[in-house]
């Protein structure tokens, strides 16, 4: 994801990196190689009219409009469901630093257990979005024994809320934890849940390809023809102008393909690695508040 200062006009006007512009030079060029075609036809007298262009550019440009909105909404959706997972992972943390109760030495380790799952619970999340399977790239997150354990199946996230719940489980037998702290702390593991299976049907459904492919058939129809329609209007300029209508169509249609699937590497997409750092973070810094000596008689808050 690019950041920028949406009030800085000449910084987003002339910045290059993260633009489709790249995308669209071959198409736009050939073009404009065709508006300088029609252009030499004008001058021997062939005159196409620019009727029928007028009347189908405005049905073109609702689909492209509506195309487009369609991409944003699941873009936008995507990062909403992303930072229900941030929230989530932050109140499960909270929940299972301070709710149980105990012998530490008994304790600890199920709830340092539980916090570096949520860290691997994103991480194995975005590897699935994005169709990676490198374990290895977890690094400390997962023990030798959990990654042979993974490597097999591909619900690995999933695996993760189970892991989470075993250790809540094992604390609620051992008596740490009380009944209702284990449905609140559930509660929040499915929350987990819905929203990663939410990111789930983003990345595997994409937009109907009979729309996809009409769309760019009608595209690359009319800005094939435009240049005819309108070259007995701008004469030698008919490539020019030709060149602009082909960059404004072509360029909406690929700013919709840009962000119809925000979970990848692509410059536009949201910021998941971003994300997982910050909840990794938030899971350490509210591990790090919460941390205090255990009294002898009363056991408030668990390191």
């Amino acid at each position: 994801m690019i950041d920028y200062d949406p009030k800085n006009w000449v910084s987003v006007v002339v910045r290059f990196h993260g633009t489709i512009a790249p995308r669209l030079v071959v198409r736009v060029g050939i073009v404009a190689a065709l508006g300088l075609v029609a252009a030499l036809l004008n001058t021997r007298g062939f005159k196409m009219s620019a009727t029928a262009h007028t009347l189908i550019g405005v049905a073109l440009g609702l689909l492209l409009v509506f195309r487009t909105n369609a991409s944003y909404e699941r873009y936008w959706e995507g990062r909403k469901l992303l930072g229900a997972m941030v929230t989530r992972s932050r109140d499960l943390a909270r929940q299972v630093t301070t709710f149980p109760s105990g012998d530490p030495s008994e304790v600890r380790p199920a709830v340092a257990d539980v916090r570096r799952y949520l860290s691997a619970f994103f991480a194995l999340g975005t590897q699935s979005l994005r169709g990676e399977r490198d374990l290895a790239a977890l690094g400390e997150l997962l023990t030798a024994e959990e990654r042979k354990l993974l490597q097999p199946h591909a619900a690995r996230a999933p695996m993760m809320t189970s892991l989470m719940s075993a250790r809540i489980t094992e604390l609620a037998r051992a008596g740490a934890l009380e009944p209702h702290h284990v449905m609140v702390m559930d509660a929040n593991i499915t929350a987990l849940q819905d929203a990663f299976g939410g990111c789930e049907r983003i990345a595997r459904t994409p937009v109907p390809f009979a729309y996809a492919q009409h769309i760019k058939l009608a595209l690359l129809l009319f800005t094939a023809t435009v240049p005819f329609a309108i070259a007995d209007a701008t004469h030698w300029l008919t490539p020019i102008a030709s060149a602009f209508i082909a960059y404004a169509l072509i360029g909406i249609d690929e700013i919709g393909v840009e962000i119809e699937e925000p979970f990848g590497h692509d410059p536009n997409d949201l910021p998941v690695d971003r994300i997982a750092q910050a909840i990794a973070d938030g899971v350490a810094d509210i591990s790090a508040a919460s941390a205090t000596a255990w009294d002898d008689t009363s056991a408030e808050v668990l390191v």
